[in-house]
């Protein structure tokens, strides 16, 4: 399968709202979160939205960015 290239624009879209999917992004890769009971309606416990790139915001996790790679990778985002 080939994975998409996503800019913050496209990424933007899949915010999980209204029954789109839930993405974001970290360190160039673009994850699909919509499953996850922890990112449901694209909000992860009020802290997080979907359709950003969390890489900065990581910093400030109480947890791992590893716990990213149980999702599926979608593809990249465009710097």
């Amino acid at each position: 399968m080939e994975q998409e290239v996503f800019t913050r624009d496209s990424l933007a879209t899949f915010d999980g709202r209204q029954g789109r999917r839930a993405y974001v992004a970290y360190e160039g890769k673009v994850y699909d979160v919509t499953e996850s009971a922890m990112w449901e309606a694209g909000d992860h416990q009020g802290e997080h939205s979907a359709g950003v790139d969390l890489t900065a915001e990581m910093d400030d996790a109480p947890h791992f960015p590893d716990e990213l790679e149980g999702f599926p990778v979608v593809g990249t985002l465009e710097e």
